[in-house]
């Protein structure tokens, strides 16, 4: 089993059943108890979970830090990710937001000659030493649990640039078609990043349908394409058709 399913697999555990105990991941992974060890040592480094006498327990903090997020639905983002990056040509502007889809659609433009402006410092680290790439980095205050820059500096430097297409994140989409976020400093982020694009192109995994989110950003109005996977909700789905928005599925 490749690492980040045994990652994935663990958190879900977690997730579930609270603190867990060495032998028990490593009887449900069929993996060694060094494996798992390995394992939980890689994902309390990346503040995911903190050890616990025998086992580990998910990290305390009331938002899921950015490495925690990047591992649920792994495999549907990465489909939504190729899709969309199939969308980009070479010479092309493009705007990555800062969520977890958007930084494994990131790791698909390597080699690629094109622009990327974006807030996430998960998507400059992937991009930073690629020489093909020009990388914008936004500035901004610091968000370290979910590695991104918000505040009036990245909103500033949002209102100074014009770009192709935006690549925007989600935490939840709902049935009425509104667009959320869970953190509210971000919202301002994604409307200037929204008002500096020609087209806005939305990925969201199924489990986004409806997710979850406390802040509204946009509703299907604000978007021109949703790239997603079944079995993503097809009432929402047909909300956003009938607001005009091309929805491909991944």
């Amino acid at each position: 089993m490749l690492a980040h399913r045994r990652y994935e697999q663990i958190l879900d555990r977690l997730r579930d059943d609270g603190p867990v105990e060495v032998k028990v991941l490593a009887d449900v992974l069929s993996v060694s108890e060094a494996t798992v060890r390995r394992d939980l040592a890689r994902l309390e480094r990346d503040g995911v979970l903190h050890r616990v006498r025998g086992g580990a327990a998910l990290s305390g903090q009331s938002e899921p830090p950015f490495a925690q997020t990047a591992t649920r639905h792994l495999s549907d983002k990465e489909a939504v990710a190729s899709r969309a990056a199939a969308m980009i040509g070479d010479g092309d502007v493009v705007l990555l937001d800062i969520g977890t889809t958007v930084h494994r659609l990131a790791a698909r433009l390597t080699g690629r000659h094109v622009t990327v402006v974006t807030s996430s410092l998960a998507v400059y680290e992937e991009l930073a030493r690629d020489a093909a790439v020009d990388l914008m980095l936004l500035g901004g205050s610091v968000r370290r649990n979910y590695r991104s820059l918000v505040g009036f500096l990245t909103e500033q430097a949002l209102r100074q640039i014009h770009v192709g297409t935006l690549f925007l994140g989600t935490s939840g989409i709902l049935d009425t078609g509104a667009v959320l976020d869970t953190t509210t400093v971000e919202v301002p982020v994604k409307h200037a990043m929204i008002a500096a694009a020609d087209r806005v192109v939305l990925l969201a995994d199924p489990g986004k349908f409806p997710g979850s989110g406390l802040a509204r950003v946009c509703g299907p109005e604000d978007i021109d394409v949703l790239v997603t996977r079944e079995p993503a909700c097809e009432r929402t789905r047909s909300v956003f058709t009938d607001a005009g928005v091309e929805v491909v599925l991944a």
